[in-house]
Order: C-alpha cells, then structure tokens, then sequence
C-alpha cells in the first residue's frame, strides 16, 4: 500500500523527491477492473519510487507504487500536437496483485512532463547501480508495524542533492501539503537513489493494500535532529494510528 489516512505512505528512510498535484494516470494491458479508466490524483518521486495517488478514493485503484526496480521502457513522449507525457511499464511483483507487466501513461495538466520523465529516469538509473538481485522484481511484502506521521526531512528533497545531481524542485516547487506523509518502520524493500542503506534483499515492496497486522503492532516514536539548526530537535507527537491501513480484503478490493 502507498496510501494511508487519506495521505501517502513511504517507507522508513524514504524521502520525497518531487511532488505534482495535477496528474492523469491510464494503464493498459490489464483487464482488472482496477486498471480501467482514467484516474486523477497526486504523483510523488522518492528516493525509492514512483507513487501515484488517486483523489477519487472510491476508485478500486487508490494508489499505485512504482519502484524504480520494476519499471521498463520509459519513454518521454513530446507530439507535435497535444502534451507531453511519460510512458512506460511496470512489472508486476510477486505478490503484487496483478501479474505480467502493465503499460502507463502519465499527463501532466499542470505542464513539467519531461523534467519529471527526466528525474525519474535518473532516479531510476541511480539507484539500478544498486540493485544486486537477478531482473526479476522482489516480491511484495505488506507492511505488518503502525504507522505515523513523518518527519520534515521526508517532505522534500535534501538540498545538496545526491551524488551531484539535484532534483529539479525549481520546476516543482511545491510540497506535499503538511500532514499527508506517513511513514513505516520498515525499511524500503529495494534500492534506491542513496544506495542499499536499510534495503533488505527479498522481501519485497509493492503496490497492494497491506493485510490486517496484529492490533499489538505500535508506531514507531522517531525525533529528527537538523544540523543547520542544532537548537532545535524536531519529535513528532505521540502518534495515533495504532491500526494499520485496512487490508486488500476489506477495502473492497483498493489495489495499490
């Protein structure tokens, strides 16, 4: 799952890259009725990942996750009539609902299709450099802690950039409006941009509702510490959302 408390939901030491709240999304090849028709909402490029989420959230298809490891064929499609747009596909994960691969094609409404297209590809080829399993994707393994509000740093893109290369916040410099980022405990299940820091091989990341975890399960309390300002340490308040997001079963069949 990619979507929790009507916000979206990252890994432990994931962070957001980019940001855009005007995007269309259109699968093809798929005949789940989850694929079908066109579908608005919120495109996020992390660390680790493409995440779209739906704003219709009686759509059976709430959210869609992307990892950089199960994405091929990207292409930047600029016609000489219409907009442009990012097309390409994505592998299924075992485990991740749907089996094959699916075509996507992502729109822009709000313009930046190729500078998004170009940073995700970039993303993608970084963290491909560190990616040490065969070229099947790993499979999906749904998230089994709490979950809980995440800490500033996730919200954007370190502004140092990595490795010498800056996400182009210039041409999406918005943020995700605050308190609709949510973090696991679990670290990121495949490589990302910064290397294998907390990527655990096998077990897998992927884009279905997590299954119900034990009410035991308790969100993780983290505190942040910002070097630039050292007389400050940012906690987040106790968190709330003892229950986990609702499972594939319950959600009348939500894919994500």
């Amino acid at each position: 799952a990619a979507h929790a408390n009507g916000g979206v939901l990252i890994h432990a030491g994931e962070s957001i890259l980019l940001f855009c709240d005007n995007v269309q999304m259109e699968f093809a090849g798929q005949d789940g009725v989850e694929f079908k028709g066109e579908k608005k909402g919120r495109l996020y490029l992390t660390t680790h990942r493409m995440i779209f989420n739906n704003k219709k959230q009686d759509d059976p298809m709430v959210s869609f996750s992307f990892p950089f490891v199960t994405l091929k064929d990207v292409e930047l499609e600029q016609p000489i009539f219409g907009a442009n747009y990012i097309k390409g596909k994505v592998r299924a994960q075992p485990g991740g609902n749907f089996t094959g691969e699916a075509k996507f094609k992502l729109h822009f409404k709000s313009g930046g299709a190729i500078d998004f297209g170009q940073a995700m590809l970039k993303a993608a080829q970084m963290a491909s450099r560190n990616y040490n399993g065969n070229d099947l994707p790993p499979p999906y393994t749904p998230p089994t802690s709490g979950w809980y509000a995440a800490p500033p740093p996730a919200y954007s893109a370190n502004p140092a950039g990595y490795g010498g290369w800056v996400p182009p916040t210039h041409v999406f410099p918005d943020q995700p409006p605050a308190n609709t980022v949510y973090m696991t405990d679990a670290p990121p299940p495949y490589p990302g941009i910064n290397g294998n820091n907390g990527y655990s091989n096998g077990t897998g990341g992927g884009w279905t509702a997590p299954a119900s975890a034990p009410s035991a399960a308790q969100p993780v309390q983290t505190g942040y510490y910002d070097p630039n300002n050292p007389g400050h340490a940012y906690v987040p308040p106790p968190a709330y959302y003892n229950e986990p997001p609702p499972s594939y079963d319950n959600q009348g069949k939500k894919n994500d």
